[in-house]
Parts: structure tokens; C-alpha cells; sequence
């Protein structure tokens, strides 16, 4: 039987909360970071799927809950617990939960930050959970009616993906590995949106024939404020990607990623009409306009058409 420690299950409890009231739904886990509640059906000769329909505890996520009545009950059921967990996927936050792990031969934080370089997108700033053993969890929202799916290691070595049916073990919780805690300066933030160049990735690829496409109309719809339907359309998404890359560099960088940025603007063939919001952008980074103008003027040269060599006179 698992030992009870009185105090971090009260002080768990309390976390946990103090978490619904920001409308994050828990259940408690044990020292194991697993739910402390086992299912109610593991002994059935015969067990058939049930998420909770049965009116028992024990059936992980599906037991999490915001009502405050229904959190003291499940913590009463487990006095063992030392943790709790926060379901992902859920109304209305529909969190998304990207877990860096420190235990892979990859550096996770700087894998992360090459698919941000390489796809346009920057990590806003979030709701960040520091582990026992130096990792981090970045907390997103997600957008409703998609499901984001669970993921190990399928992103990048070393980051998974908590999303619809997993759970992310909240700060405050004591595990045999130690506590968990929120990142100076972020305890007091909501999850921010998840990048959509990020969320395009973290969905699995389509594979519904087009024979029944009709019946996935309403994800399409719900996905539709993430996705474009034209070149002009995508040629503007990935230009307020780029201004919004230039935006986010910080001193030592800026000069940087203003070329790479227009770089990738003249590759995609609107290098012109994005000259003016880039110029905008880094000037408000620190730059002079004169410095921005002649950083993407080399970009221009570098990645223009070689001249085409004229056929010799014969």
C-alpha cells in the first residue's frame, strides 16, 4: 500500500485548486507521476472501454475535473497522492503541452529552436514548467474542435507532445524525482496561443480519401483560421511570419535575421512587397532604417538569378 504523506497532499490539493479555478482540469497523480487511481475495471473478466461512465473513480484524464466539490472527492478517494495532473485538450484553454526532455542526446530547446527558424515561427511567451531533472514543459492553447495528438520524440528527438488524452504533471506536484515548479516570471501568464506553424506540424498528415472528405468538413472548418486556400494568401501568412521573425530578435541577432528573413521573402518570389514591413520591423528592434535597407538589399543580390550566358556568335 502506498504511503501517505499528509502534507503533500494538502499542499497538492491546494495546487490542484488553485489550478481549476483558472479553469485547468486535474486529477491527482501518485509519486510515480501516474494517476493515483486505478481503474475500477481491472479485475473485470472481461473489461470493456469505459471513460468513466460507470460513475467510479480510475479512469485517468477522464476523471479530471474544474469543479472544486468533485476535485476534494477524488483527492480523498487517493490520500496518497503527491501530485496532481492537467489534462490536455480540454475547454477552454484545449492546452497543448511541449515537453523538453533533458535525457536525450539532442539538446530538445535547441532542436525546438531550429523548427522555429526553419518553419517561421516563434514561441510566444507562456506558462513554462521546470522538471525535477532540468527539463521543461511549454504550456499552448489550441484551438478548438482540433485535436492535437499525444507524441514521443516524432517533432524532434527529445520533444514530446501532450495533447488530447494526455496530461501534464502541474506545478507544485512531488514526484520521486522532486518537484516541479513554473519558470521565474511565467506562474502568472495563460497559455498562449500555439504558433500555427507549430500546430500544422503537431497534426498528423490528412489521409481521408476524398471520397469522404465531406464528413471531415467541420475540422477543415474549425482548422480554417490556421490554413490558406491561395498563393496569395500563403505568400501573406509566411510574410507575417517572417516580419514577426524579425520582430522577436533581440541585440547580436537582429542584423541576422533581418537577412535571413528577406532571404527567404526573395526565394519565395514577394521580397519586394515585404521590403517596407521588414524595414518596419527591424527598425523597431533597434536598427536604423539606413542599416535595414542595405541588410536586405544584400539579401536581394545574394539570392538573385544568376545572368543567363548568352550563346556564342558563330
Amino acid at each position: 500500500m502506498a504511503t501517505i504523506d499528509r502534507r503533500a497532499t494538502t499542499l497538492a490539493l491546494a495546487h490542484a485548486l488553485s489550478a481549476a479555478e483558472r479553469g485547468l482540469a486535474v486529477i491527482p497523480l501518485s509519486r510515480t507521476k501516474l494517476p493515483a487511481l486505478r481503474s475500477p475495471h481491472r479485475d473485470d473478466p472481461d473489461p470493456r472501454p469505459c471513460h468513466g461512465e460507470c460513475g467510479r473513480f480510475g479512469h485517468g484524464v477522464y476523471d479530471a475535473s474544474t469543479e472544486p466539490r468533485r476535485i476534494r472527492e477524488l483527492f480523498a478517494a487517493a490520500p496518497w497522492a503527491t501530485g496532481y495532473g492537467i489534462a490536455c485538450g480540454l475547454h477552454p484553454h484545449h492546452l497543448i503541452g511541449v515537453d523538453l526532455d533533458t535525457k536525450s542526446d539532442t539538446d530538445s530547446s535547441t532542436a525546438l529552436r531550429e523548427l522555429a527558424l526553419r518553419h517561421l515561427f516563434t514561441i510566444p511567451d507562456t506558462v513554462v514548467v521546470v522538471t525535477p531533472s532540468g527539463g521543461r514543459h511549454l504550456w499552448l492553447s489550441g484551438p478548438p474542435d482540433v485535436v492535437v495528438p499525444n507524441s514521443a520524440s516524432r517533432l524532434a528527438p527529445g520533444i514530446d507532445i501532450r495533447g488530447a488524452g494526455g496530461y501534464l504533471v502541474g506545478p507544485g506536484s512531488r514526484t520521486e524525482q522532486g518537484v516541479y515548479g513554473t519558470a521565474p516570471g511565467t506562474s502568472g501568464l495563460a497559455p498562449a496561443p500555439c504558433p500555427p506553424e507549430l500546430l500544422r506540424l503537431l497534426l498528423p498528415p490528412p489521409t481521408t480519401p476524398a471520397r469522404d472528405r465531406r464528413s471531415t468538413d467541420s475540422e477543415h472548418s474549425a482548422y480554417s483560421t490556421y490554413s490558406t486556400h491561395s498563393t496569395h494568401s500563403a505568400n501573406e501568412r509566411q510574410g507575417q511570419g517572417l516580419v514577426q521573425f524579425v520582430l522577436a530578435a533581440h541585440e547580436g541577432q537582429r542584423n541576422t535575421r533581418l537577412f535571413w528573413a528577406a532571404c527567404r521573402a526573395y526565394e519565395n518570389g514577394f521580397g519586394p512587397q515585404l521590403i517596407a514591413p521588414l524595414v518596419r520591423a527591424a527598425v523597431r528592434t533597434g536598427l536604423t532604417e539606413r542599416e535595414a535597407r542595405s541588410t536586405i538589399a544584400s539579401a536581394a543580390r545574394m539570392t538573385a538569378p544568376p545572368p543567363r550566358r548568352q550563346p556564342d556568335g558563330g
